[in-house]
């Protein structure tokens, strides 16, 4: 997946040219294994995670979700001790994502679908690049032009930099593309973006927006679908 930019394609805002996808809780079934992650980090950093807390990290970025685990504690920690709980929380999530990760319903298939169409696909996630790598063995890396990671970016999702990146790197607008998110995070910062997005939820309730479209699985869904997704929710 190379880094070069695409020149900009000349298209209209409402004509669908590529589909921009969420990683965790999207594609795989992880936000469940982040679930784990983040109470076992609660609990290595002295006590268990509220619920409040807990899904207040959903979606978000790494840096964010640590200083809220911290928060929730009543802790505030040096910027030491967050680096060292970002540290901590990669490597056990790395074991994690090791021993395997199950597709979201229809996601697979979706991949394939998008790739049969001729859009552009990219994954983008607020998860760092290190364990988007090890991700990216079940994924399929011919699945996706780029990838664009939370740590690549000035600020994560619900920033809306790094689906403005993703675009920017097909050399679209975008208008042009559809994300698809899980999140309340990731709605928010493609929405931002400007992109039309498809919601389809996994853990926690999404509220909508004049962009968004809500689909409850991605199961059996057709690249006149996305079309059809992505023309209902330009604005």
């Amino acid at each position: 997946m190379s880094e070069q930019v695409r020149v900009p394609v000349a298209a209209p805002s409402g004509t669908l040219r590529a589909v921009l996808w969420d990683m965790d809780g999207t594609l795989l079934e992880s936000e469940r294994l982040w679930d784990i992650g983040m109470r076992e980090l609660s609990l290595h950093l002295g006590g268990p995670m509220s619920e409040e807390t807990r899904i207040a990290t959903i979606g978000g970025p790494m840096d964010l979700a640590v200083l809220r685990t911290f928060t929730g504690l009543g802790l505030q920690p040096t910027p030491e001790e967050a680096a060292a709980a970002a540290a901590w929380l990669t490597d056990y999530m790395g074991r994690l994502f090791a021993q395997g990760l199950p597709w979201r319903p229809g996601a697979q298939a979706a991949l394939r679908t998008v790739r049969d169409a001729g859009l552009g696909s990219v994954l983008v996630t607020n998860t760092e690049r290190a364990l988007c790598e090890v991700a990216l063995d079940t994924l399929g890396r011919e699945h996706f032009d780029y990838s664009v990671c939370g740590d690549e970016v000035p600020a994560g999702k619900p920033d809306p930099a790094p689906y403005r990146r993703a675009a920017q790197l097909l050399g679209l607008e975008p208008g042009q593309c559809l994300a698809v998110e899980d999140s309340p995070t990731g709605a928010a910062a493609a929405d931002a973006a400007g992109c039309s997005v498809l919601v389809v939820p996994s853990l926690v309730e999404v509220p909508g927006s004049p962009r968004r479209v809500f689909r409850s699985t991605l199961e059996g869904v057709t690249a006149d679908d996305l079309r059809e997704l992505h023309g209902s929710g330009v604005c």
